[in-house]
């Protein structure tokens, strides 16, 4: 009898899918699972976690636990349900896509500020992907099951993308990115005087200790904490209590740039995550205040697009490069930028 009771507990557990899993980190202090969870889960509640909890959902170390269960460091916390993760309930959708150019190999896709790249937590439809499985058939996935994507960039981050066609082309462009052979130029609005005309920000990048939606860079005894990143910044224009710049990817680590011109002191402009939406530079004056909040409302998110992509076609073997215009939102905020400067110096 004990055995049937074991083997129908393993055909329960096998039609178990898992949903989010995390590793203690070493500094962990005990910490109810519950309240461990809502610092890592993005838009989870505490109700959603607990009633988790309670229907057997939430495991540690294999085994299921209350949400009082306290965490500690080493201990591997999964969340499991019955059905997959509506990441990997793809459902294709006749969304339009920007194509700059495509061939039977691979397609260069040209990313609108606002869409997410992927389904994930809160964002199972209107992706890029439900874009392509609707537009494209038979798209290899990635070893994160996703298809067609080599990279992705941020739902705000406007800008390019390569979506490779076949299995060849996902590994060999996979490859380029993995070897940092292929090109990649973002173009962004930082606040503050960059001063130096270019420069390299190099920092290992990892979870904020304190914010799990954030990264930041690890230096020193903690660099273990996070994984190398290296940054290549050129000054395009300076525009007084903010700066243009070119930022060339070595490393493609979450958030990137977002982290690492935070870490030197000049935050994406209107980078809601990472404090960009305050006003970090300027005057008291009332009228200035006015003005960045206008900057504000006509680019309502971070400053940042992926404005150049290069990389060798894994068919033909040759370089090829993409370029796209800067998006019209921000255009619009960079004029604005442009006139006041022009003003503060005909007032001097």
């Amino acid at each position: 009898m004990k055995e049937e009771e074991t083997s129908d507990i393993e055909e329960q557990d096998d039609e178990l899918y898992e949903h989010h899993k995390f590793v203690a980190e070493k500094g962990q202090n005990p910490l109810r699972v519950d309240k461990y969870l809502m610092n890592y889960i993005e838009k989870a509640t505490r109700n959603k976690i607990q009633k988790a909890a309670k229907s057997g959902n939430i495991y540690v170390n294999e085994i299921a636990v209350k949400s009082n269960y306290k965490v500690k460091a080493g201990d591997v916390v999964q969340v499991m349900f019955e059905h997959p993760p509506y990441e990997f309930l793809l459902t294709p959708e006749n969304i339009p896509l920007d194509v700059v150019y495509e061939d039977d190999t691979l397609l260069v896709v040209n990313k609108p500020a606002g869409m997410v790249v992927h389904p994930g937590h809160g964002n199972y439809s209107g992706t890029l992907i439900n874009a392509l499985v609707y537009h494209f058939e038979n798209l290899p996935n990635n070893s994160s099951d996703r298809p067609g994507l080599v990279h992705r960039i941020d739902k705000d981050t406007s800008g390019l993308l390569v979506v490779a066609k076949t299995e060849e082309a996902m590994t060999h462009l996979s490859k380029q990115f993995f070897d940092k052979t292929s090109e990649r130029e973002y173009v962004a609005l930082v606040w503050g005087n960059v001063e130096e005309d270019e420069g390299t920000v190099e920092g290992n990048i990892g979870r904020h200790p304190k914010n799990r939606l954030q990264n930041t860079v690890y230096e020193g005894d903690d660099a273990e904490k996070g994984k190398p990143a290296v940054t290549h910044y050129k000054v395009l224009e300076r525009y007084g209590y903010v700066t243009l710049v070119s930022c060339k990817l070595e490393t493609g680590r979450t958030h990137q740039i977002r982290v690492h011109m935070k870490h030197i002191g000049h935050t994406l402009f209107n980078d809601e995550r990472y404090g960009g939406e305050k006003i970090l530079k300027g005057t008291t004056f009332t009228k200035y205040k006015q003005f960045v909040e206008n900057c504000f409302k006509v680019l309502p998110r971070q400053a940042l697009h992926a404005k150049t992509l290069g990389f060798t076609h894994p068919k033909t073997e040759k370089w090829m490069s993409f370029n796209t215009e800067i998006p019209q939102d921000m255009q619009d905020c960079i004029e604005k930028w442009e006139n006041y400067a022009k003003n503060q110096k005909e007032m001097l």
